[in-house]
């Protein structure tokens, strides 16, 4: 599958761009992103920019692109840097890595702008029925908006293959719940973090907050992998 590049470490060339003309690029999809971010994933080593006679951080496109691969893995697999910089330390070194449980990250190439579908557009590419997403609505598992994105199909596209066992999303009202759940323990857990206002210490919180999230994933999915054992014995 197509790498992302590695870092840039050379001062010189072409087409360099400032932080500032980096947050133009990324911002529109990851509008969480702040100067504070970009340096906190330079100290954990993910990425290199280069340097001026005056030491100013310089980006190439491929730095960008690193960055977008960066990001969008850790937003969609909830991932902690330290995996992502093993990951991306092993595509460097020529191999074929694939995320924890199995998974194969996403090409690059396919990491480009989340998409903006009309609830038309939607509807149609996930396969389903006006009726199936006000229901996804109706039980809090869809925001209602003027556009969509990937997420937003994933999930109706999932609630349509439930609905044909017969789950549907009104059986699902407590996922909202639980969800909600989890998000207070992740604010409890940051409490210590976040009571510090210094740019550094919210780019942590921000950080801390996947990695937990992730962790509460992987037990959630031992636990219905060991409900599934149950039933199946």
């Amino acid at each position: 599958m197509a790498r992302p590049a590695a870092s840039s470490t050379a001062s010189g060339g072409a087409s360099l761009l400032s932080i500032g003309q980096v947050l133009a690029r990324l911002n529109p999809e990851f509008p969480d992103l702040t100067p504070s971010k970009l340096r906190f994933l330079e100290e954990r080593q993910l990425i290199s920019p280069a340097r001026t006679a005056s030491g100013y951080r310089k980006f190439s496109n491929a730095d960008v692109e690193r960055l977008r691969f960066i990001l969008s893995i850790q937003r969609d697999h909830y991932l902690p840097l330290k995996v992502i910089r093993g990951y991306l330390d092993d595509l460097d070194a020529g191999r074929e890595p694939t995320l924890p449980g199995g998974a194969p990250a996403p090409s690059p190439s396919m990491l480009s702008s989340e998409r903006r579908l009309s609830r038309d557009e939607l509807i149609r590419e996930a396969g389903a029925t006006a009726n199936l997403l006000a229901d996804a609505v109706s039980a809090s598992l869809i925001t209602p908006s003027d556009h969509y994105g990937d997420d937003a199909v994933s999930v109706l596209r999932a609630l349509a293959e439930l609905q044909r066992t017969g789950i549907e999303p009104r059986h699902l009202r407590g996922f909202r719940a639980a969800a909600e759940r989890e998000l207070g323990l992740i604010e409890n857990a940051l409490m210590p973090v976040s009571r510090r206002k210094d740019a550094s210490s919210r780019a942590r919180a921000a950080e801390l907050a996947r990695e937990i999230a992730g962790q509460l994933e992987v037990v959630r999915s031992s636990l219905i992998r060991s409900a599934l054992s149950r039933l199946n014995s």
